[in-house]
């Protein structure tokens, strides 16, 4: 049976959440968004209108997820009292307070998720080690984990370029994950080196292996966000596709590698982005996914800019590490450990199943980001 003290801290976080949210602020925001959506000419410029709809959906979404929390604190509120009157069993007090505080550090968690990327979908770029087969064995079944994590958030997963390894395993995989609520926000902590250790199943000495993988996150941007890109910089080659397809896929060159020459804006100094597609048999379809692929790579190249500065300004700050060995997935001590925040389990199999989000909350609380706008 939960305690006086655990319902007060139900009831004052829940008010805190009114605050931090500014539900009123929004209430009113709601209600004057939505009036746009009624002007006669609303849907005359399909694009904005779409912009429109989904502001309001956003704003929707804010004040209805915070008025779950406050039925589930007044519910536990009621509960705890009629049990006292013996009303209701100590078994239904605590299933209550179990919902109102996942339903509390579920918005507490979005809350963390400011910037104006974190909603966004985002492309999860995973690369194999040194290390030959054993690496690339390790790059598959990180591919899987993450696939696994999106099947259960409610996202889709389409694979965009796929390079087989040499024996077993992947040399490297580009997802796009699309169509769940902030992919990018919480699959940004994935940013990093992973590193396991096992008795590798490839040596025929039994020996204890070490191997690592790097994954990439970057925000997959849509129509409605605004990214150059310099035609002069941009050149293009066709390849035949390999892999599922049939026939057609070998004879036809629908596969497409686009090459960019980046400039950094701060040094001045040039690197090529190349980017490969092989989604679908048509080459436009293609062509217009690896330029998606190579704007997402753009923006995310200027956000992290913005971020880098923004810590500098904000001293004291923990600054994020982009390019780091983040992780280790033990396999025979049975341990996974983030070396950014310390967070471990003994659940290894969960989590190469797709269990990660213990590790992805640690990083969001750890690591807050703030909206700079």
């Amino acid at each position: 049976m939960i305690t006086q003290d655990q319902l007060k801290d139900v009831l004052d976080r829940a008010e805190s959440l009114h605050r931090y949210l500014n539900i009123d602020q929004k209430m009113v925001e709601f209600e004057e968004e939505q009036l746009r959506t009624q002007a006669p000419d609303f849907w005359e410029d399909v694009k904005r209108a779409q912009a429109q709809m989904k502001k309001v959906k956003d704003i929707e979404k804010w004040i209805k997820g915070y008025n779950e929390v406050r039925q589930a604190a007044d519910e536990l509120q009621l509960a705890f009292d009629f049990f006292h009157d013996e009303m209701v069993t100590e078994e239904e007090v605590d299933a209550d307070y179990q919902r109102a505080i996942s339903l509390i550090e579920d918005l507490e968690l979005k809350n963390m998720l400011r910037q104006k990327e974190d909603p966004m979908d985002c492309v999860l770029k995973i690369n194999s080690g040194a290390g030959g087969t054993e690496s690339q064995d390790w790059a598959q079944m990180l591919m899987r984990m993450y696939m696994r994590w999106a099947e259960a958030h409610g996202h889709k997963v389409t694979i965009s370029n796929l390079q087989d390894g040499d024996e077993a395993g992947i040399k490297s995989v580009t997802m796009e994950i699309e169509g769940g609520e902030y992919a990018y926000g919480f699959l940004k902590s994935e940013n990093g080196v992973h590193r396991l250790v096992r008795v590798s199943p490839f040596n025929a000495q039994g020996k204890r292996m070490t191997s690592f993988a790097s994954v990439f996150v970057t925000p997959l941007v849509d129509d409605t966000i605004e990214v150059y890109v310099d035609p002069a910089k941009l050149s293009w080659d066709t390849f035949r596709s390999s892999g599922a397809g049939g026939q057609n896929v070998n004879k036809v060159e629908s596969g497409v590698r686009l090459r960019y020459w980046y400039t950094d804006p701060d040094t001045g100094e040039e690197e090529e982005i190349l980017i490969e597609n092989t989604e679908t048999r048509d080459q436009p379809k293609n062509k217009e996914k690896a330029l998606l692929l190579l704007k997402s790579q753009l923006y995310d190249r200027a956000m992290k800019k913005r971020l880098e500065a923004q810590a500098k300004i904000e001293a004291g700050k923990k600054k994020i590490e982009w390019g780091s060995q983040i992780r280790s997935y033990v396999f025979d001590d049975r341990r996974v450990k983030d070396h950014r925040t310390n967070y471990q389990t003994a659940d290894v199999d969960g989590v190469m199943d797709g269990k990660i989000d213990g590790f992805i909350k640690a990083y969001l609380m750890e690591f807050p980001t703030t909206d700079e706008e």
